[in-house]
């Protein structure tokens, strides 16, 4: 083949992976922020669930799932030292 044909081929994947591939990019995360909010939502239930024996309860609102789901177990603990100590 000749080399200009091949050079032309790969040019063309390249281009075609860096039109696919940049609208895909925002759309993951988007899909991955959702995921870790529904999660942050699924800890506060059972925090809600198994906490209330204790006299823990934490509001399940879109800020206090968003702590919960992108920081975790210590943005959990977190939301309980404020409802305890703060509010």
């Amino acid at each position: 083949m000749d080399p200009v044909v091949i050079i032309s081929i790969i040019g063309g994947l390249i281009l075609i992976l860096l039109v696919a591939g940049a609208p895909m990019k925002p759309l993951r995360l988007a899909g991955q922020s959702i995921i870790k909010i529904m999660i942050g939502a699924l800890f506060l239930f059972f925090l809600n669930a198994f906490g209330a024996n204790y006299g823990i309860h934490v509001p399940i609102n879109f800020v206090t799932a968003t702590v919960s789901g992108i920081l975790g177990i210590p943005g959990l603990c977190a939301l309980v030292a404020i409802q305890t100590w703060i509010i």
